[in-house]
């Protein structure tokens, strides 16, 4: 399953194609937790992770896109695994495969708290840790995987802060 770290990478190169602010012109896939219609002709606002959350930002909604344990995403680019979530723009294409995508109501910074995102600027190890003690007989090994105290960690991080 894709962690914090691979999410921000593709928030990365996804900046690359420089699409903030330009027009979806086709929508593709086989989607059926969204109305992926309402995707048609919408500009990108904005690209943000959470965690293992990808978001996709609109002016009144939010795509979230969920990589799962083996979801993967191409560039300019298919493959023949069934596609779940295409977009076409003027100069790029940028597809999803065996991912979970819904949508994300209203502001997203009224969703998701970014405190709490380990690979986010806006991450409070002190906040964290008030978390962690407000919890009674928890294992330390548990609350890593936690993802409302640390969000983006999975098993490999998990693994390597303890058993280092």
């Amino acid at each position: 399953m894709p962690e914090g770290p691979s999410i921000v990478i593709l928030k990365n190169l996804i900046e690359e194609l420089h699409l903030i602010n330009k027009e979806i012109l086709e929508v593709s896939g086989n989607v059926k937790t969204i109305n992926k219609e309402l995707l048609l002709h919408k500009k990108v606002k904005g690209f943000k992770t959470w965690g293992k959350h990808f978001l996709i930002c609109f002016d009144d909604f939010t795509v979230r896109i969920h990589l799962l344990m083996f979801g993967t995403y191409l560039f300019d680019d298919e493959k023949s695994t069934p596609l779940k979530l295409g977009l076409t723009f003027n100069n790029h294409q940028v597809n999803f495969y065996t991912c979970d995508i819904r949508f994300v109501e209203g502001k997203i910074e009224d969703a998701y708290d970014f405190t709490a995102d380990i690979m986010a600027n806006e991450w409070t190890p002190g906040k964290a840790f008030k978390k962690i003690k407000a919890k009674q007989a928890s294992f330390i090994g548990d609350e890593l995987l936690n993802q409302e105290i640390f969000s983006g960690v999975g098993n490999i991080i998990k693994n390597e802060a303890l058993y280092r």
